[in-house]
């Protein structure tokens, strides 16, 4: 009678505790980057020093994506959780309405840069007038640096050809004249340079000093469902972001390793990245303003926008920590 007893005092405890964190068989979170972006590299480092089940949760690639639009193209079809992605394509697509997503932390500021031929006789961004420039994607961050360098230099955007190729296809079309220039994130801009095609005309930081890029994101319905496993990724990633400025060289054969690039290429393109997981509030403003005046999204309250796409209040309390 008194082992009966203890026993359902003990079960009793148990359910009145809930389940821990491991007890629960979650499915595992579906997570997006984009392909052979350096700027991503904090997701490549908790994928391979098994950060996010340290934090206990377990990530699948679910999908690897040429550029922004692509992958929140994915979000909106509920194809993913969470996933790396440009500032731009995402403020975009949830201005729309095309997709349910909020940003949770900063990935990294800086990082592309305006390429030409190598033997390009360009010397500033006046000498792209008239040319041939590709970008990654309308409503990319790549999209609003180059018109933002045009605009910079007396340029009117109109006066360039501009148009679209997906990076790994950018190398190539220079290489062979078929585009005079491009914009791309690293390591794209370093390998071009590496492979003794092109040459940096300007880099992204001459551009807009300490712009945000990429952020990582969270469909709305996964972040409202489990919160705790979002919260368990952030961790992951300021974990991985203090890695990456704790062991560059560690982290440059991460790079390496998913790219598929050679060490040089990757040792150049990190000199162009600054990796970081504080969130741009003024960064995102002027996203908002810009995509705005290009008639890519249209709000009628902007703040109230930038105050409901940006959560600060997970990651402030996993710094604070």
């Amino acid at each position: 009678m008194k082992i009966a007893s203890f026993l359902t005092v003990v079960m009793a405890s148990l359910f009145l505790a809930g389940p821990s964190p491991g007890d629960c068989q979650q499915k595992p979170i579906r997570i997006g980057y984009l392909q052979s972006d350096i700027h991503q590299l904090a997701c490549l480092v908790a994928l391979e020093k098994g950060f996010y089940r340290k934090n206990g949760v377990e990530v699948e690639v679910a999908g690897v994506f040429k550029a922004g639009p692509e992958e929140m193209s994915a979000f909106a079809a509920g194809a993913l959780d969470m996933g790396y992605v440009g500032e731009a394509p995402a403020t975009t697509a949830v201005a729309n309405k095309a997709a349910e997503a909020t940003v949770l932390a900063q990935v990294n500021t800086e990082g592309s840069a305006i390429v030409v031929g190598k033997d390009s006789h360009a010397k500033d961004v006046r000498d792209l007038a008239g040319k041939r420039v590709a970008i990654p994607g309308y409503s990319t961050v790549q999209d609003f640096l180059l018109k933002k360098a045009l605009t910079k230099f007396g340029v009117d955007p109109k006066g360039v050809n501009i148009i679209v190729l997906k990076p790994p296809e950018m190398i190539g079309a220079l290489k062979t004249s078929q585009i005079d220039a491009f914009i791309a994130w690293e390591p794209y801009p370093a390998k071009a340079q590496t492979m003794g095609v092109g040459r940096v005309l300007l880099t992204s930081h001459e551009i807009w000093e300490n712009h945000p890029c990429c952020v990582l994101v969270a469909s709305d319905r996964f972040l409202s469902e489990r919160p705790r496993d979002a919260r368990a990724v952030v961790r992951a990633h300021v974990e991985a972001t203090d890695f990456i400025k704790a062991d560059p060289d560690e982290a440059v054969r991460i790079g390496v390793k998913y790219t598929g690039m050679d060490e040089p290429t990757i040792r150049l393109a990190l000199k162009n990245v600054v990796y970081t997981y504080v969130l741009s509030i003024e960064g995102e403003r002027e996203y908002v303003d810009f995509l705005s005046r290009m008639k890519y999204i249209q709000l009628s309250d902007p703040e109230a926008f930038v105050r409901k796409f940006i959560n600060q209040e997970i990651l402030g309390d996993i710094i604070k920590k």
